[in-house]
């Protein structure tokens, strides 16, 4: 047993031990028992030298290296003798079968002399230990040697640990020393080998020590040259020899070994101070080694780099087979140095042409590199110019062949293997030959079998074998567990093949009668320390009485002594294992117990460790020896302990009536040292705890607890242990009742034989519902009217269809199924119908009509129709025989092809050019070969050049009736340069002449079927199909027919059903089956035998495929067809609209309903009254009718009255009222016989609340109206003068009502007195604008009571109202007019009146104006203006003006061009021109009074402005005379705009009325004014007078 690869170069944490002393016995104990082990690849140990100088070096350095150990050879004899009886113990042991490690233990340890104590080694180095603070304390580790036995995988490797724990404790207990054995050379050379490697491992280390060392090792060499050839013979004849060596030698291998000693600790101290997880990685190929051809004789190296820690080892391979250095000396050289490896082929020769490989693989992981090697022979066998060179990755079977990489191989069977039988403890072989074509020298296939789709490996129980030309399966014991189908599946390449069948393994005849059999399938689903969990599976047979239950055994590995686990049976097919010992292995069984006796045991299951998962996961991960034993590194233990926590989620995986299994985390809180756990439990309810494992505590987070009432629930909690004591208990977990919470599966149904062949049946069935965790069925099958049963299978199958086998020709068979799982099994479901066992097929009738359909240089492909009866199964391939005829005369028949061909053609390889050929083809199906066809006629193999698509093939004509006939045809093999893009069909007469074809369709169609119709009765077609392609219209297809259009007596049409629970089926019955005849449905003539969305049945000569559920995806041409007759078929097409129909016939079939004209509706009465009602389209005498309310029943009463009016189908329901408790659904039931329906009414949330207020509503109506009220509300609308008119009609009034109108709660006075007589009261709103927005409300009221309306004209209402009267406004709008003015020319319009929301809008020529001081646009009064200043032609043409309400724009137009332009603009002149003058017109701006009254001698100052362009001339007058200026009278006249009137000492005589007349050239204006001059005296005498005449007017 050599090093694992992964502690040949990487420090293990146990290096310490194994030392030079060591390596050297386990050398002695591998090369004893080993001598023909595999070869190292990549270790240092072989050279380039041949392995002969190995072998002679390495022996001579053995006798050199002994001599030095002479003189203490009788000190540690007794150690050597040891090692050697434990050698003979296994030599004993192997020769006698025993396997187990525990040989060499029991033998032997109590014989151990005991162990010396040795010094504790420090970790640490020299220079780290002076760097230590003087106050550090060094922490101290013990190193505890424990060996752990049985947790390898293989008997082998148990052995193996066993023998070298022996060597160890013998290399333990003496500390320096070495014995030489000279038992046998591979010893020797063992011995000498392990030394090297020693020593060049220390030469790895230090340099300075290589040469040395290598120095010493040549001179060793060279002295004992001679020595060992003299002793050669002496040698084998003594037992043992002893040489001594020189002081100065001694002395210095000694202090070699020490400085080797001393590098090894630092090694390891440096690489315990390392994080091997960040170093780890996985192997990655640096160079990769490339692919070479060489000439033979020549030498050839492989080269690759590959980095990877820790190192990867590394392995070459020849095509998948580890190359073995010593089984062709110096053949292969195989190196590895500085990360380099190499392969070296010496002296090369063709079966060297192989692909190599480079695996390398580490703990991370493996990767591999391929290369090919292509040796040339002079001589030129084959093209040389095939190979190709360079790295390839394709399968073995696919490397380099003489014909290149692309070359394709058939692989066949022969002498196949069969459904085979066996019996419980039986052997068995199954085989076959494999034929492969072409035949490669030295390249084999790859051979995989497999059971259930699951690949076999080599075991104890099952062997492989492939002798090169045949593959053998092997069973050495049979079991039930080894019953399925088994395929065999061979690979060469991309090409694979495989075979199946089925193996049936029986019971063995039971010891005692009646006894059940061996249950199968014993595996372990989990393992720790305290206990691991057994499954298995329940036997088919019970022996006649139920099974009671279940004894689980063990067997502890290395022993034959067997334990029972439980003393009562268990039913559950699990059972947890406790008692076992810590790290021991355990294999187990399983026996079932009835009344009668206790069965046979099953097979014992696959060795198991009590181990944690996660401490074997580590073994298994990390091992630590080359004697897979165990060393463990632990902490010294503090001198205080701690007392541990509390467990933490504890919780019940596991429950069932005979154990529970209890799961738990270790406490946070737990010191250094190891805990254990106490488990505690109680009775729900109760705080009693008792403590369920007081003796043994628990090791492990896991425990199984048993002897617990079933139906009684139960609390648990945990306690963890140590030395320091006992801590608190973990949290208690929920209740739990016990008893089994795996239900047993329920029975299977509908169990359905079918025949299959003559001594077999399939068997379906509805699987199981609810069914958990199931583990498969049981079928069995009896005689007919026998009443005994037998099983059909003993290993449980899944699935719902299986093909029970071995059954009797000719007998009839019924069939029950159950299911199992875990609990148990089910009950048995119902028996099956009856079905004789006969074979359900024949093999088929010879195909016809054989036609070349494409030609070749060297090949054809030929074209033929199905056979006319295909023998009541699928044709499953086709096989073609030729011949060559030369002048006439045929030749001897040949095969074209070894492996069926599926299509109705194929292609004929490898024929001669210009040669004449003749083929027959026969059919195949499950029943066998038909019969050969037909010789065919004679074709020519010859190279045809068409780009258009070749003939079209397999006509079949079917569905033949008077008038119509469906063609079928297969897809042309040659399809030309362009796919095939359609199909034309062509027909004629069978008697009429070739140019009276006439097509069927004039336009290609893309089906591979035609359905033909207008046919004449009676008359006899034949029929053609051509292909079509981009390039054209190939050749036409051979002739189908004739057929006679005719519908022979009898013929029945598939016929749609359905039936009274609205199953949708066609069926379709035949008159004229054979015995063999079968029914074949398809869609669109493509099978339907897979689909899921349909379901055949076929019974007798009726059958009937039914549709699970209809929908678009069936839509399509349905046919039916009948085998092994003259052609009867009947099909039906399914359309959308038959579609539509069908389902509603299926509704309507499913659910017959009453028809309802109306469905439930409700409504308000005039009183609120709420009245729920619909109408049946009629209603029978005995027709019923529940009322439902909120899914209870409500009958008539105060709340309710019903009625049902059955000549009207009127049914009703009234309610006085609604109130809150009425909210819900109501539904209304009918029953009219077997019909039925109903209708329903939601009233719920805002539905209801909505119909409640109109109840409500509608009963204030009610009581409104009987005073005076609104018959219809407040209301607006604008008259024609655009005036807002209110109004409402009012109704039940009197003379003694009043009528009120309010605006924002103010009263409005009306000047008039309503008048009721027409019933409408009004309110005229004039010129409505926004200051009449508000709420208007109007009030009727007399003794009888009040009514109001309101009418809210605010916001949006506003908005309304606004619209309508801008609306009214813009309708009222005049027609645009023109008129000039003295600025320009005016475009204007009338309106009613003007409000601000009509916008006003002015476009010219159809684009908006802009305004400016020019153009511009306003409102004065009620007209709407449009003013043009200074017009130009520019302004000429069409001007609109749109005045828009708010939704809608109302225009008015105008032309201003032409004419009316013309005269407008010649007004605009005048009137510019006249407002000119008036504007220049000489006037007088003011300052003169109108009369002045002044005294006389004073005098008198007047200022007048006057303004005129030119300035005016200015002329005074008096008295409408001409004045003068003088001195008395002073006139002035100042820049053109100031006149002065001044007058100096006034006097009477200056009285007068006087004038200013200005004027110029535009005009005159005269300004007047009155002067009068009064005296004083005079003024007072005459005041006098007037008083005195006043005074007498009063007397």
């Amino acid at each position: 047993m050599s090093l694992p690869f992964y502690q040949r170069s990487h420090q293990h944490y146990d290096f310490s031990y194994r030392n030079k002393d060591l390596r050297t016995t386990v050398s002695h104990y591998q090369h004893e028992k080993k001598r023909s082990a595999i070869y190292t690849q990549g270790s240092t140990a072989y050279s380039s030298r041949s392995s002969a100088a190995h072998r002679q070096e390495a022996e001579a350095f053995r006798q050199a290296s002994a001599a030095s150990f002479q003189q203490q050879a009788s000190q540690y004899a007794l150690s050597s003798d040891v090692s050697r009886k434990a050698a003979s113990a296994y030599d004993y042991g192997s020769s006698h079968g025993l396997t187990d490690s525990s040989l060499l233990l029991d033998d032997y340890s109590s014989k151990l002399s005991p162990k010396p104590k040795r010094a504790k080694h420090s970790l640490l180095s020299g220079e780290e230990k002076e760097n230590l603070p003087s106050d550090y304390m060094v922490p101290i580790f013990s190193g505890r040697q424990k060996h752990v036995s049985g947790i390898t995988d293989t008997e082998e490797e148990r052995i193996k640990e066993a023998a070298a724990y022996i060597a160890q404790r013998n290399l333990l207990a003496s500390e320096e020393g070495i014995t030489t054995s000279k038992q046998s050379t591979a010893s020797k050379q063992s011995t000498a080998s392990k030394q090297s490697m020693a020593s060049k491992q220390s030469t790895a280390s230090k340099q300075s020590m290589t040469s040395k060392q290598s120095t010493a090792s040549r001179q060793s060499t060279a002295s004992k040259q001679s020595v060992v050839s003299k002793q050669a013979t002496s040698t084998l004849q003594q037992e043992e020899t002893f040489e001594k060596k020189s002081r100065k030698v001694a002395i210095r291998e000694k202090a070699e070994c020490l400085s080797l000693r001393k590098t090894l600790e630092e090694t390891e101290a440096y690489h315990a101070k390392l994080n091997e997880d960040h170093l780890l990685h996985a192997p990655e190929f640096i160079i990769k080694p490339r692919s070479h051809t060489v000439w033979e004789k020549e030498n050839v190296k492989l080269h690759c780099s590959i980095a990877g820690w820790p190192e990867p080892r590394v392995t070459w391979y020849k095509n998948q087979v580890p190359i073995n250095v010593h089984a062709n000396p110096g053949k292969y050289i195989i190196e590895s140095r500085y990360g380099m490896h190499t392969l070296e082929i010496n002296a090369c020769d063709f079966e060297d042409t192989a692909q190599y490989r480079a695996s390398a693989m580490n703990v991370k992981g493996e990767l591999s590199a391929y290369a090919s090697v292509v040796v040339k022979r002079y001589k030129g066998e084959f093209d040389e110019t095939r190979f190709h060179a360079g790295v390839s990755t394709m399968p073995l079977s696919f490397a380099v062949t003489p014909y290149g990489y692309a070359s394709k191989f058939e692989i066949h069977f022969d002498d196949k293997f069969d459904v085979s039988f066996g019996r419980e403890g039986e052997t068995m072989s199954l085989g076959c030959r494999v034929v492969i074509t072409p035949e490669i020298k030295h390249f084999q296939p790859e051979i995989q079998w497999y059971r259930n789709g699951v690949p076999l490996s080599p075991s104890k129980w099952v062997q492989t074998l492939w002798s090169g030309e045949r593959a053998t399966l092997t069973f050495s014991h049979l079991n039930k567990e080894d019953e399925g189908l088994y395929t065999i599946r061979v690979r060469m390449g991309e090409y694979y093949e495989q075979y199946s069948a089925y193996v049936f393994v029986r019971d063995a005849d039971a010891e005692i009668e009646g006894a059940p059999a061996a249950p199968l399938d014993v595996k372990c689903l989990e393992a720790n320390k305290d206990y691991i969990i057994i499954s298995w599976k329940q036997p088919a047979v019970d022996g006649g009485s139920p099974i009671l239950g279940y004894f689980i055994d063990k067997c502890e590995v290395g022993t034959d002594n067997w334990s029972q686990c439980n003393d009562t049976p268990v039913k559950f097919a699990r059972f947890p294992v406790t008692g076992l010992i810590e790290g021991r292995s355990y294999i187990f069984r399983v026996r079932a117990v009835n009344k009668t006796g206790i069965g046979f045991p099953s097979r014992v299951s696959e060795p198991v460790a009590a181990l944690d998962p996660a401490e074997k996961a580590r073994l298994k991960s990390r091992p630590s020896a080359p004697w897979t034993g165990q060393i463990i590194v632990t902490e010294e233990e503090p001198s205080e302990g701690i007392v541990p926590g509390p467990p933490t989620d504890l919780s019940v995986t596991e429950a069932t009536r005979s154990y529970v299994v209890l799961s738990w985390k270790p406490p946070r809180q737990r010191g250094h040292e190891g805990i254990m756990y106490f488990v505690e439990k109680c009775e729900a309810g109760t705080e009693n705890w008792q403590r369920v494992n007081t003796e043994l505590p628990v090791k492990s987070p896991r425990f199984a607890l048993f002897d617990l009432a079933e139906g009684k629930s139960y609390c648990f909690r945990v306690r963890c242990s140590n030395s320091a004591g006992v801590g608190e208990p973990s949290d208690a977990t929920e209740v739990t009742v016990v008893g089994d919470k795996l239900d047993i599966p329920k029975a299977p149904g509908k169990i359905i034989p079918s025949r299959n062949t003559d001594t077999s049946v399939v068997v379906s069935w509805e699987e199981s519902t609810d069914a958990k965790e199931l583990v498969g069925y049981y079928i069995e099958a009896s005689i007919a009217g026998s009443g005994k049963w037998e099983p059909c299978n003993n290993n449980p199958v899944k699935g719902s269809r299986f093909t029970c086998h071995g059954l009797v020709t000719g007998q009839s068979y019924i069939f029950r199924v159950r299911a199992v799982n875990a609990a148990g099994l089910s009950e048995y479901s119902q028996d099956s119908e009856a079905i004789e066992v006969k074979a359900a097929i024949a093999p088929p009738s010879p195909p016809h009509d054989i036609t070349c359909l494409e030609s070749f240089r060297d090949s054809m492909v030929l074209g033929w129709k199905q056979p006319d009866k295909i023998g009541g199964a699928e044709i499953t391939g086709y096989y073609v025989n030729y011949r060559e005829v030369i002048d006439g005369v045929p030749g001897k028949w040949r095969e074209a092809n070894v492996k069926a061909v599926s299509e109705e053609a194929y292609k004929i390889s490898n024929l001669k050019e210009n040669v004449v050929y003749q083929f027959q083809v026969a059919a195949m199906n499950m029943a066998g070969l038909g019969a050969p066809s037909a010789v065919s006629e004679c074709f020519k193999c010859e190279e045809w050049t068409i780009a258009v698509p070749g003939p079209p093939h397999s006509l079949k004509c079917s569905e033949v009736r008077k008038d119509s006939l469906v063609l079928q045809w297969k897809p042309p093999v040659h399809s030309g340069r362009t796919p095939v893009t359609g199909y034309f069909v062509d027909l004629k007469e069978a008697k009429a002449k070739e140019d009276q074809w006439r097509g069927l369709n004039e336009a290609a169609i893309k089906n591979v079927y035609l359905k033909v119709r207008g046919l004449k009765e009676g008359v006899s077609y034949v029929f053609r199909v051509r292909a079509i392609n981009q390039a054209g219209v190939g050749k036409p297809s051979d002739l189908a027919g004739p057929v006679v259009a005719e519908t022979r007596p009898g013929t029945k049409e598939v016929v749609v059903n359905v039936d009274d629970d609205g199953v949708i089926s066609l069926n379709f019955e035949c008159d004229q089956m054979t015995p063999k005849s079968e029914f074949t449905w398809s869609k669109d003539y493509v099978s339907t035998e897979d689909s899921p969305r349909l379901e055949v049945e076929s019974k007798g000569n009726k059958t009937k495929m039914t549709f699970k559920d209809l929908g678009m995806d069936d839509l399509g041409l349905y046919s039916c067809d009948v085998t092994d007759t003259d052609g009867i078929a009947s099909s039906y097409l399914i359309d959308e609209e038959e579609l539509k129909r069908l389902l509603a016939l299926s509704h309507e079939h499913k659910f017959p309903t009453v028809p309802v004209k109306s469905e439930l509706a409700v409504e308000i009465l005039e009183k609120g009254q709420v009245r729920f009602w619909m109408q049946a389209e009629k209603l029978s005498g005995n027709a019923k009718v529940n009322y439902i309310f909120n899914e209870k029943e409500i009958f008539e009463g105060p709340k309710y009255k019903m009625h049902i009016d059955r000549n009207t189908g009127i049914i009703e329901m009234f309610m006085e009222k609604l109130q809150d408790e009425d909210e819900g659904t109501y539904t209304f039931q009918l029953q009219d016989g077997k019909a039925t329906n109903h209708s329903t009414v939601v009233l719920i949330g805002d539905v209801f609340k909505k119909l409640q207020k109109e109840a409500e509503f509608q009963r204030q109506e009610w009581i409104r109206k009987q005073g005076p009220h609104f018959a219809e509300y407040l209301s607006w609308e604008v008259t024609g003068e655009c005036n807002v008119l209110l109004k409402c009609k009012v109704a039940n009034i009197k003379k003694e009502t009043h009528i009120v109108w309010y605006k924002d709660e103010r009263e409005i006075s009306v000047d008039e007195k309503h008048d009721f007589k027409d019933g409408i009261c009004t309110l005229l709103i004039t010129e409505f604008s926004k200051k009449d927005a508000g709420i208007y409300e109007v009030i009727l009221k007399d003794d009888r009571g009040k009514d109001k309306s309101r009418l809210k004209l605010v916001d949006e209402a506003f908005k309304e109202l606004m619209t309508e009267v801008c609306k009214k406004i813009a309708l009222s709008a005049t027609d645009l007019k023109i008129q000039s003015t003295a600025e320009g020319i005016r475009l204007y319009s009338f309106v009613t009146y003007y409000v601000e929301d009509l916008k006003v809008n002015w476009s010219h020529n159809g684009a908006a104006i802009r305004y400016s001081d020019r153009v511009k646009t306003g409102v004065t009064g009620e007209q709407i203006w449009l003013q043009i200043n200074e017009p130009t032609p520019n302004d000429k043409g069409k001007y609109v003006m749109e005045l828009f309400d708010g939704k809608t724009g109302h225009q008015k137009t105008v032309d201003l061009s032409g004419q009316a332009y013309e005269e407008a603009y010649a007004e605009f002149q005048r009137l510019k021109q006249a407002a000119i003058a008036e504007k220049n017109r000489a006037r007088v701006l003011g300052g003169l009074p109108d009369v002045v009254t002044i005294q006389e001698g004073k005098a008198l100052n007047l200022t007048c402005n006057v303004w005129g362009d030119p300035p005016p001339e200015v002329s005074w007058l008096k008295n409408e005379k001409a004045l003068a200026s003088d001195d008395h009278c002073n006139l002035k006249f100042e820049a053109g705009k100031t006149a002065y009137f001044t007058i100096n000492g006034v006097s009477t005589a200056d009285s007068g009325k006087y004038g200013l007349v200005v004027k110029n050239k535009y005009g005159s204006e005269t300004s007047d004014f009155t002067v009068s001059v009064f005296i004083p005296e005079e003024e007072a005498r005459m005041a006098a007078l007037e008083a005195q005449k006043g005074g007498k007017k009063a007397k």
